[in-house]
């Protein structure tokens, strides 16, 4: 598939990604289904996933900006993909978005606002750069739902937070704030609510000056003394988190949650 079909295939998909060329080879995706607070779908996940492959293969694109729509980044994965028959599709679109993510050789900076639940969270782990408005809720509810973590972040949590602070945002899954997510090595630093995508943008245009192989190779290097024990993990991740999925404890709690 050709880079042209790639970004034709992520932009035709309901609009739920929109993908923005801006000067000096900065791309801005913004991820866009404000009726559900940007929750990814199966559909969101594959256009995301699309997005990132044409816009590492595209030699004019230097660096990628990633945002959401309507003042809120993402509520998380879209519960009702994990009730119905399409789940499966569901988690393997989801964990080819991860894997995108993991393989992204160029700049990654991500602008958060109002919600970084589940997914939201974990995704920026991934992100080189990661700003966030100083009133954005953060939170990883895996074992609220009946989930386990996804996204490699069983893995790079404890190494970038440590062990008693992973475990306590990941296991006890409480919402936490922007300060917090900064202390723990979520976020690169904090800003004035609606002040992230500007303060992105900023640093991208820095990083679109620069050389692309040095930055490219700087981030190999960054990455590639724990490549593979990511990709353990997140491949075992994925596989309990689908089992867990499917139990009847976690389908009561999707269900209950759709009922209230």
């Amino acid at each position: 598939m050709t880079t042209e079909s790639l970004i034709s295939v992520a932009s035709d998909r309901e609009n739920t990604v929109i993908i923005d060329d801006r000067e000096n080879g900065i791309r801005l995706l913004t991820i866009s289904r404000v009726a559900r607070r940007n929750a990814l779908d199966r559909k969101t996940h594959q256009a995301l996933t699309s997005a990132l492959i044409a816009a590492d293969a595209d030699e004019s694109v230097r660096v990628v900006v990633l945002t959401g729509a309507g003042n809120v980044f993402t509520s998380g994965n879209d519960l009702a993909d994990f009730q119905n028959a399409a789940g499966d599709d569901a988690a393997r679109a989801g964990l080819d978005f991860l894997k995108a993510l993991c393989a992204f050789a160029k700049p990654l900076v991500a602008a958060v606002e109002g919600y970084a639940i589940g997914i939201g969270t974990t995704l920026l782990l991934h992100c080189d750069f990661a700003y966030a408005g100083r009133g954005t809720q953060f939170r990883l509810p895996f074992t609220a739902l009946g989930l386990c973590p996804e996204g490699g972040s069983s893995y790079l949590l404890p190494r970038i937070a440590g062990t008693k602070r992973a475990a306590d945002l990941l296991m006890l899954g409480e919402t936490f704030t922007a300060e917090r997510a900064a202390d723990s090595g979520i976020i690169t630093s904090i800003t004035d609510d609606g002040g992230s995508l500007p303060l992105a943008l900023n640093k991208a245009h820095v990083l679109a000056g620069l050389s692309p192989q040095a930055l490219t190779m700087t981030k190999h290097l960054l990455k590639q003394s724990f490549a593979k024990d990511l990709e353990h993990t997140l491949q075992l991740e994925a596989e309990s988190f689908d089992a867990l999925r499917r139990t009847p404890y976690a389908q009561a709690v999707f269900a209950a949650f759709f009922a209230s």
